[in-house]
């Protein structure tokens, strides 16, 4: 399918109509002839915002990513989605309750240099929000975390995450 411009010429000038078109083959002619599904109007009188409702609704047909690829322009490709509500409510839970400044407290040793415990604290809240949104072992934990959500402050982590527990 494609959008087909036609031209005529009336007393004021060249007025331009769209069409939503495909081609059919017409085996009497030997060729593929245009066919006429919709016909949009005036170019100049197109309510852009009906097209866009149009298009919003016809991508609800389609997963993601292809509704991505169809609207989006060629230079861009869709390599991946992954669900963000259920932890992003969890971690606002856990700032709010302030787990997250214990966490940093609790890890900190008495005497000497303070360690960073952000990675940890992290790794420990992606292993709680595994067991609230996708109860697994730790193993599935780590292939979870890395590849079937997102934890805002945690790119991805490999199997061995009892280093940071």
């Amino acid at each position: 399918m494609y959008v087909r411009t036609t031209k005529r010429e009336n007393k004021s000038g060249t007025v331009r109509y769209l069409h939503l078109a495909h081609n059919e083959w017409d085996p009497v002619k030997g060729r593929a002839v245009p066919k006429v599904l919709f016909t949009f109007g005036r170019e100049d009188e197109l309510d852009r915002d009906a097209i866009r409702r149009l298009v919003a609704s016809l991508s609800k047909l389609l997963e993601p990513g292809d509704a991505l690829a169809a609207t989006a322009a060629s230079d861009l490709e869709f390599t991946s989605s992954v669900p963000f509500g259920g932890a992003y409510v969890l971690d606002q839970l856990w700032h709010r309750l302030r787990i997250d400044q214990i966490v940093g407290r609790v890890g900190q040793p008495k005497r000497g240099r303070r360690r960073d415990m952000t990675v940890t604290e992290r790794v420990l809240f992606a292993l709680v929000a595994n067991r609230a949104l996708a109860p697994s072992s730790k193993l599935a934990a780590a292939e979870w975390i890395t590849n079937d959500v997102h934890i805002d402050g945690l790119a991805e982590t490999g199997e061995q995450m009892s280093a940071y527990t």
